[in-house]
């Protein structure tokens, strides 16, 4: 394990007000020779100097010139373009799956280079390690895997999961992604080969939070899968059996929570691409009990409303008349519920009471309303009265067009997973908006379902829109000099700095008022002359200063709801007397960043 010569708790015992970035102290280490070299967790590489060669068994196993970190940085990324020179004219798939393999390849070799790889070039590889290209890794995983990463738990391990969580060799576990595999992105259940989704989540969290690496877990929970294809693909990995349904099934997600916070009291989960039901079912059975959060209902919601808002202010309007936007949810499922329950928070804190918010809820049966049969739970508090939409002309089940052309909304925001479902005519539709400046949200991933491209969005909705998609777009050529910005609402903006301001704060559980302070936080980001360009989101290159910002109005948010319990000797009382300021300089020296220690052998 990495050793720290200072930390921020010693920081603080010096100085309540002061906080220095820690650098790392001597690593020790049981092994020698070869078996270090295997390690990616102490391998160097070439970059082992001369004396640590020797006192390490090392001398003769390498080349005998010694490369610094910043020339293996160097090395790596000009394989990585000969790469992308090599590849230029081949299928989409094939270049992201061999860019995604060069950089397993390091991962596997060397930790410390990998993510400071990850860090330095982070717009680069972002696409890689993330969305869209881990949707594909997922769809190829048992094709691809070479080792495995993280855990894995099933249906099989019931009643053992207690003494399995002990089999991770990491003391300490400060953040766990998990998934049952069941609605990975908008691909469907993909079983176990959905492991791929959590690994991307955390490589994020190191690269853009500072989560030290040998303090992540991504686990997969196998409780079979539905997907016939898998079941009789003889590489599948996982279980070969139906999903189990009901009590069973929560059973085993009851088990493995009970043996994570058993061993790890303080770990944070984040439940990921589970599908909708569950993912309902879950956070609301274990959120006032674990500090826990589902990104799909709660990440999603956070990176749309921070674009909701900023729509509000490219329209040249006061945020408070957020109130009074008419928004068109196109996708009732975990993703779209979210974005409308947070929106709806944020429209009743403005009124400061009861709100009743112009939003429109459609899946794949049109229009939601109060007259449908079998109306799900989740999907009711959105659905339309029929005096709310009879003088619109509209009623239960109208298509998406007609919805558009009679509400004229200032927001049209896809989470269907259906790809191009945002039509030539729909975005024809979106001129007739009551807005100067309509926002078209097409968030679904990965890219091949998007709702519609930015290319078709700007050329049949028009240039004054404002646009954003859940995939990567480049920006769209309008003519006469002018741009069109696209504007990638992806999660990874918010989750990191919901976890790092969850764990820096100590946080008992994540509450919504924290989740209100992240997207806000993040909706203040951008100036005022980014928004009028039409810009939602910060540059994905400033991902580290950004996820500092949110982690500090989360871990701020956190202490004024009497929620942190401080982290090692960072108390709750120190906390609550740190400025704004103190508490940025507090989160940003928590941030781990990769630096070679001095390794140092012990029998």
């Amino acid at each position: 394990m990495w050793r720290l010569a200072r930390s921020a708790a010693a920081n603080l015992r010096r100085s309540p007000r002061r906080f220095s970035t820690a650098i790392p102290g001597p690593c020790i280490v049981h092994k020698r020779g070869a078996d270090i070299l295997h390690d990616p967790w102490f391998n160097k590489d070439t970059a082992f100097p001369i004396t640590e060669r020797d006192r390490l068994g090392l001398r003769g196993l390498l080349p005998p010139r010694v490369i610094s970190f910043e020339h293996q940085h160097d090395r790596f990324m000009e394989s990585y373009r000969s790469l992308e020179r090599n590849t230029k004219g081949h299928p989409d798939g094939f270049v992201s799956l061999a860019k995604w393999r060069i950089l397993n390849r390091l991962h596997d070799r060397n930790e410390t280079l990998y993510y400071r790889v990850l860090i330095d070039n982070i717009e680069d590889f972002a696409p890689i390690i993330y969305t869209p290209t881990v949707g594909l890794v997922c769809q190829n995983y048992s094709g691809l895997f070479r080792r495995p990463r993280g855990m894995y738990f099933s249906a099989k391990d019931k009643g053992e999961m207690m003494s399995m969580i002990y089999n991770w060799p990491a003391q300490k576990v400060d953040m766990i992604v998990l998934t049952d595999g069941s609605r990975i992105l908008g691909l469907g259940d993909l079983g176990v080969q959905g492991i791929g989704i959590p690994i991307g989540k955390l490589d994020v969290y190191v690269a853009a939070a500072g989560i030290n690496p040998q303090r992540i877990l991504p686990i997969m929970l196998d409780v079979g899968t539905n997907n016939e294809k898998l079941l009789q693909d003889p590489l599948y990995l996982g279980l070969r059996q139906p999903r189990l349904e009901g009590e069973e099934y929560l059973s085993i997600v009851d088990e493995f929570m009970e043996a994570v916070h058993e061993r790890w009291p303080k770990a944070i989960v984040q439940f990921e691409d589970f599908q909708m039901k569950w993912a309902f079912e879950t956070l609301q059975r274990y959120r006032k009990k674990f500090c826990m959060f589902n990104d799909d209902i709660q990440g999603t919601a956070g990176v749309a409303l921070a674009g909701l808002l900023g729509t509000v202010r490219a329209q040249g309007l006061p945020l408070t008349d957020f109130v009074n936007q008419k928004i068109v949810v196109v996708g009732a499922g975990s993703a779209g519920l979210g974005v409308l329950n947070m929106a709806k928070q944020a429209v009743s804190r403005m009124v400061g009471g009861e709100a009743h918010p112009h939003f429109f809820l459609l899946d794949k049966d049109g229009l939601i309303t109060r007259a449908r049969k079998d109306i799900d739970p989740s999907a009711a508090p959105f659905a339309k009265t029929p005096g709310e939409i009879e003088g619109l002309g509209l009623k239960e089940g109208a298509s998406l067009i007609e919805v558009v052309k009679k509400v004229k909304p200032d927001v049209l925001l896809g989470l269907s997973g259906v790809g191009g479902i945002f039509n030539e005519e729909v975005l024809k539709a979106m001129q007739e908006s009551d807005s100067a400046k309509p926002a078209i949200f097409a968030m679904s991933n990965p890219t091949m379902n998007a709702e519609c491209t930015a290319v078709d969005a700007f050329k049949h909705a028009g240039e004054k829109i404002v646009f954003a998609s859940g995939s990567p777009f480049k920006n769209v050529d309008l003519g006469n000099g002018k741009v069109g910005h696209v504007n990638q609402a992806n999660n990874m903006y918010l989750f990191p700095g919901i976890g790092l301001g969850a764990l820096v704060s100590g946080a008992r559980v994540i509450s919504d008022g924290m989740l209100q302070a992240a997207a806000e936080c993040l909706a203040s980001y951008i100036t005022e002359e980014e928004i009028q360009r039409g810009i939602l989101y910060p540059s994905v290159k400033s991902i580290r200063d950004i996820t500092a910002q949110i982690g500090t109005a989360v871990c701020r948010a956190a202490v004024a709801e009497e929620l942190a319990e401080g982290r090692c000797e960072v108390g709750p009382k120190e906390l609550m007397h740190m400025s704004k300021e103190e508490t940025v300089e507090y989160v940003k020296s928590s941030m781990w960043y990769p630096i070679y220690s001095p390794l140092v052998h012990e029998k």
